[in-house]
């Protein structure tokens, strides 16, 4: 895979505000301009992928509370140099629950999203441009907690408000409540 393929799926993908359409901008033009997007060693930022996990009733969503960053986030992480995005936001989505049995619901790009990311020991600050890809998994299959994770939850969609106020986590709630009330009236 190369980087023509992300493009493309940059292309066709519906932003569901301003801000997410201005991002996707940004993430298409950082693609365009540096071939070596997908690897750790680009300083300024690369490429990552995301799951935003949801249970098959569509009730719970699968959140992180993150160890590094001290929040409650979707799961997610470094491409490695892997220029299929989907591929990577499964396989970051299998290794973080430890849930074996994670699929997309949609090959298509659910959410974009750049930001910051402070400076650590041996990194400078930089960016995360983030892929994000609606996927599912089975509430029912116990899930593991690894060293990346303070917690791991499965959170019924009104409670998320609760844990977070991540403006990406907020959208792609309010994504996923438009998407299946839109499926429910057809």
């Amino acid at each position: 895979m190369t980087r023509e393929i992300l493009l493309e799926q940059l292309r066709r993908h519906q932003p569901f505000t301003e801000e997410e359409a201005e991002m996707t901008q940004r993430l298409t033009a950082f693609v365009e301009a540096h071939a070596d997007c997908f690897a750790r060693s680009l300083l300024i930022g690369h490429i990552t992928s995301s799951a935003w996990i949801l249970d098959l009733d569509r009730t719970h969503t699968l959140l992180t509370h993150h160890g590094k960053l001290d929040k409650w986030l979707q799961l997610g992480g470094h491409t490695d140099g892997d220029a299929d995005v989907l591929g990577s936001a499964l396989r970051e989505a299998r290794e973080e629950s430890g849930v074996a049995e994670v699929t997309a619901i949609s090959a298509e790009i659910f959410d974009v999203d750049i930001h910051r990311i402070p400076a650590r020991k041996t990194e400078p600050e930089h960016f995360h441009y983030d892929v994000r890809f609606l996927l599912q998994a089975d509430r029912a299959v116990p899930l593991a907690i690894t060293s990346e994770s303070k917690d791991l939850r499965w959170v019924p969609l009104g409670e998320v408000e609760q844990l977070t106020q991540e403006e990406s986590v907020l959208r792609m709630l309010r994504k996923t409540r438009t998407r299946f009330a839109q499926a429910a009236h057809r």
